[in-house]
Order: structure tokens, then C-alpha cells, then sequence
């Protein structure tokens, strides 16, 4: 009896094993299907992001968005596509009727009206914001996966990591410089050291003041005590010209002394590719270091 209880045993962990196995293996071509099989790849897409807009036309993909925010204006091509809502509210009923493959959304994108869109059976697949600049590459390389552009934006990537390479290379032997860039100004916003931005000025041999704020909220006391060398504005409307006259008022500011306050493209700054990345870094060689590459 004891012997027949074991062969049994025996039997059933042979016949789990082989259940298992089995289901991995389907699991895993189910998965090789789904990304590497043309026919499989999305061909209607909605993209709730200005960045992810910009990856899926850098990809070679654009043509296959259907809908996307009103922030997204880059490429210029963007801003004919259909509007379907802003990066955080969206209009469900416009997307459905758009019949997406699949949807692109961000972690800013309203978690109510993407659960929303699933439960109507719409995929979607939201991207969290980059920390860094290897996550700019990882994701990017994330989505060249989804819509069957993997080899491409591998390319993207190397080509990408070499000029940034190549930049920090030139400039190593540089002075390290205090920087401040200014994102708002009611409050007082910047880039602390948890963000990609963080890397544009680590990168360039500068040294963010701000690295350890958490939030991002800072003060102008605390700029004029850390006295920055180089103070970089968002380039907004306006925005960079009235910032610019008040920084000018406190003149014991090194910034201020050597005219050093700069504004940069809002979109360079708040939307990078692997492509823009590069660019970017090069202006802010050019306004931390004064050296142009």
C-alpha cells in the first residue's frame, strides 16, 4: 500500500511538472507572438503623453496615432493628430470611438479613466516619468518593443549613450559649477535629484543646489544662500523675462554678478528623447561651462 501511495506521488509530481512546463512554454511564445510577430503589432495608437509622442515619431511609428493630448505639438506633425483630452483628464468616449490597438498613457493620466478604458477591453500600458537618463533609454527601448520597432531603437539608444559619453568626456577636466534651474515660480519650483533633469546638470559638470529638496519646492532664500553660479529658467512666454528681472534684484548671487542666467526650451527641458538628450546636454555645457562643443 505505502509502496503504491509513493509511485502515485511520484506520478502526480512527473505530470505537474510536465503541466508546468507546458504552460511557461506557451506563456513564452504567447509572448514571442505578441511583440515579434508583424501582424500583431498595434496599428492604431493613442498616446497620452507629449514624450511618448515624440518616441513613437522618432521610431518611424507616427503615422499610426490616432489621437494623442493637447500638449503635444512635437513633431509638428503632433498637432494635427486628434485631440483627446490633456495629460491628466481624458475623453473616454472620443478614444473609444478612435478603436486603439493599444494605449499609451502616463502615471499622470487619470487611474480612474484608465481603468476605465481596460474595462471596455482597451489595452492600456502606462509609463511611469523617467528618473533618469537610462530610463529614458529603457523605456524608449520599452515601447520600440511594443510597436515592433526593437532594432531601431536600440540604434537610437547607442548612438545616443555615445554622444553623451563623449561630451562628459570633454568636459571632465572642467570646474564643477553650483547650479539652480527654475521650473516655477509659485511656488518656487526646480528639480531635485531624483529627476532626469538632475542628470542634464551632473552631466554638463555642474552641481544642482537643489539635489536633496525631495518635492521639488524651494525657496529664493535658500538660492541666494547656496549662491549659485549659473541659474537656468524654463523658457516659457513670459515666464523666463519677469524670473530674470527678479533674480536680477540680488546682486550678491554669482548668477547675477556674472550674467549667468540662461532660459531653455520647455520642451528640451520636460520632454527628452534618446535623440534631444545630446542637444540638450550641449546647451547645458554651453551655459554651465561657457563652452560650446
Amino acid at each position: 500500500m505505502i509502496k503504491t501511495i509513493k509511485y502515485l506521488i511520484i506520478f502526480l509530481l512527473i505530470i505537474g511538472g510536465l503541466i508546468t512546463y507546458f504552460f511557461l512554454h506557451l506563456h513564452k511564445e504567447k509572448n514571442k507572438f505578441l511583440f515579434q510577430s508583424p501582424g500583431k503589432y498595434p496599428q492604431r495608437i493613442i498616446s497620452l503623453g507629449p514624450t511618448i509622442t515624440q518616441d513613437l515619431f522618432l521610431l518611424g511609428v507616427g503615422n499610426k496615432i490616432v489621437g494623442d493630448t493637447i500638449y503635444d505639438v512635437k513633431p509638428p506633425q503632433a498637432k494635427f493628430i486628434k485631440k483627446v483630452g490633456s495629460v491628466v483628464e481624458i475623453n473616454v468616449e472620443k478614444i473609444v470611438s478612435l478603436k486603439p490597438d493599444i494605449v499609451f498613457a502616463t502615471s499622470l493620466t487619470s487611474p480612474n479613466q484608465k481603468e476605465e478604458l481596460k474595462n471596455l477591453g482597451i489595452r492600456v500600458v502606462t509609463f511611469s516619468e523617467p528618473k533618469n537618463f537610462n530610463g529614458i533609454c529603457r523605456q524608449f527601448l520599452e515601447i520600440g518593443k511594443i510597436v515592433g520597432e526593437e532594432n531601431k531603437a536600440e540604434n537610437i539608444i547607442e548612438k545616443s549613450r555615445k554622444e553623451v559619453s563623449e561630451i562628459k568626456e570633454k568636459i571632465k577636466h572642467l570646474p564643477k559649477k553650483k547650479v539652480f534651474i527654475e521650473l516655477g515660480d509659485n511656488p518656487l519650483f526646480t528639480a531635485s535629484g531624483n529627476t532626469f533633469i538632475n542628470d542634464f546638470i551632473k552631466f554638463a559638470g555642474g552641481i544642482n543646489i537643489a539635489q536633496n529638496a525631495g518635492s521639488g519646492i524651494y525657496s529664493r532664500e535658500e538660492v541666494i544662500k547656496q549662491n549659485p553660479d549659473v541659474i537656468i529658467i524654463d523658457n516659457m512666454e513670459i515666464f523666463f523675462k519677469n524670473e530674470k528681472k527678479i533674480w536680477e534684484k540680488y546682486k550678491t548671487i554669482n548668477a547675477v554678478k556674472n550674467n549667468k542666467i540662461f532660459g531653455i526650451n520647455q520642451y528640451l527641458l520636460s520632454s527628452p528623447t534618446p535623440e534631444n538628450f545630446p542637444k540638450t546636454l550641449n546647451k547645458m555645457v554651453f551655459f554651465i561651462q561657457s563652452e560650446k562643443l
